[in-house]
């Protein structure tokens, strides 16, 4: 498996497209947009041999192997629908889906088909995560206690963001990541949630705070917010010390500390070239290997955390139109 497809061509398209680049045994092989325009001109940025003016053509290219879908959150259900019908494997950008609906039929019918779906949370694919978890599982910090994670992105000016019919908030853009944070180093599950938003004047989440207590007693809080911008940390406390992860999203290293503010060891991430390149090579693993779904990010964890957004929204009292 070599040869990916990328549909749009907007900034998430342009990273996925530098990261192909940059990798040996893959390469971005089609872009596919709304517009033949587009399409022409993101492939001549990026060197793309082959550019279509609509999504079915590129799902109708019989070379494409992996179709990365990069649209807004609104778009992703019927162009991943289209992409499984055409017999095409998926790479779909976060979040999966705009709600637990949508994922549990993308994901039947990915079954019912045979075609490998996977959703691009980027962290999840990282070495950082299994280092992190061994360094929990080795005991230097005791047992973990408290899980905090912090996410904020002032990108209130962007149209996806702003709208609710588009996905729009920062729930489904950012805080994706701080819940999938908690998941990424404890598998209890979620018995008790407390939460708060506050809305932008369209109506989608600005600013929220999530307090989660798991079935092993640890307590979870995260934060985020698409209205402000500020520092991305995350941090597991254990019964003798703790981690620190230098960026939610992107860490460089971990830190542990076993006294306050002072750090025993800084174990860095291994050289990488972006951190993109992992959910790539996941996947051509796992499509090789005759897998409908990637290890790092099953199905069932999709849509947990899925579950658990539709559950957030409704105790905020919000709902994207269309949604019963």
């Amino acid at each position: 498996m070599k040869n990916v497809g990328i549909i749009a061509t907007g900034h998430i398209a342009e990273k996925a497209a530098t990261t192909l680049a940059a990798m040996d045994n893959m390469e971005c092989l089609a872009v596919g947009s709304r517009t033949l325009e587009k399409a022409q001109a993101f492939a001549s940025r990026f060197g793309i041999p082959r550019a279509y003016g609509s999504y079915a053509e590129l799902l109708a290219d019989p070379d494409v192997e992996l179709v990365y879908v990069a649209v807004p959150h609104h778009m992703h259900f019927e162009v991943t629908r289209d992409a499984i019908l055409a017999g095409k494997p998926c790479l779909v950008e976060k979040s999966f889906m705009m709600n637990a609906t949508e994922t549990a039929a993308i994901l039947a019918l990915a079954r019912e088909k045979g075609v490998f779906v996977a959703e691009a949370m980027w962290p999840r694919y990282m070495p950082v995560r299994r280092m992190g978890r061994e360094v929990l599982e080795s005991g230097i910090i005791g047992e973990p206690c408290m899980i905090t994670g912090t996410i904020t992105y002032n990108v209130s000016d962007k149209e996806r963001v702003q709208k609710p019919e588009m996905g729009g908030g920062a729930l489904l853009d950012l805080g994706v990541y701080v819940l999938n944070f908690v998941r990424m180093y404890s598998d209890s599950p979620i018995e008790k949630i407390n939460t708060t938003c506050l809305r932008a004047e369209s109506g989608v989440d600005a600013t929220e705070v999530i307090t989660m207590v798991l079935a092993d007693g640890t307590l979870a809080s995260v934060q985020a917010s698409a209205w402000c911008q500020g520092e991305n940390v995350g941090v597991i406390a254990g019964t003798t010390g703790y981690l620190v992860f230098d960026d939610l999203i992107h860490p460089t290293h971990i830190r542990v500390c076993r006294k306050r503010h002072v750090v025993e060891q800084e174990i860095p991430v291994p050289p990488q070239f972006n951190g993109f390149e992992y959910q790539f090579m996941a996947c051509k693993e796992a499509i090789e290997a005759g897998q409908i779904e990637a290890p790092q990010m099953p199905h069932a964890e999709i849509l947990y955390i899925m579950h658990l957004m539709d559950r957030l929204r409704a105790e905020w009292g919000i709902r994207f139109p269309g949604e019963q």
